[in-house]
């Protein structure tokens, strides 16, 4: 994992405004299948936006922190029931003939 400077931070959180939750976390929790769609999400956007629907905001926290673990992704922003993480995108492997 890595640490974003405050500015990327906030570049982050302004691309992050228009964007739409990708993944929920609903009643089960964190189960293998939203790590899943969490983890082919951010292969495909970088920056993705997860909704938990759970009214404890301690629990919500131990969300994000195992989210960004498992997916060596960086959490970049925790408001209400949202979770903002962003992992960069791999550079495209060539193979030259």
């Amino acid at each position: 994992m890595f640490n974003l400077t405050a500015a990327q931070r906030k570049f982050l959180k302004s691309q992050a405004h228009r964007l739409k939750p990708v993944v929920m976390v609903g009643a089960a929790g964190l189960t293998e299948a939203v790590l899943h769609e969490a983890a082919r999400a951010l292969a495909a956007h970088e920056l993705i936006k997860i909704r938990v629907q759970n009214d404890d905001r301690t629990e919500r926290e131990a969300y994000l922190q195992t989210l960004c673990e498992v997916l060596d992704a960086v959490p970049v922003q925790h408001i209400g029931k949202l979770l903002l993480i962003y992992r960069p995108a791999e550079p495209p492997r060539i193979q030259l003939p």
